[in-house]
């Protein structure tokens, strides 16, 4: 259980051809990476679609945020 609580681990992808940095804990990475090949997109473009939803949110949360809170929805459907 000592890995599960491993610190953030910053990463690099795209966005609508500008690449940011996102930090996420391996545990999120690893739900991140499953459910883009769940849903057969790459996970750049799984990344987007989350940011978008983001940002049409009242009061929208950071983008590691965002991904966090996405996953969390995604397995409590």
């Amino acid at each position: 259980m000592g890995d599960f609580y491993h610190p953030p681990v910053k990463r690099s992808v795209e966005i609508a051809g500008h690449k940011t940095s996102i930090s996420l804990e391996p545990l999120f990475w690893t739900m991140l990476k499953q459910a883009a090949a769940d849903e057969g997109v790459p996970l750049n473009a799984l990344v987007a679609r989350i940011d978008a939803e983001r940002i049409e949110a009242v009061r929208a949360p950071g983008l590691a945020g965002a991904i966090r809170l996405w996953l969390v929805s995604r397995s409590l459907a």
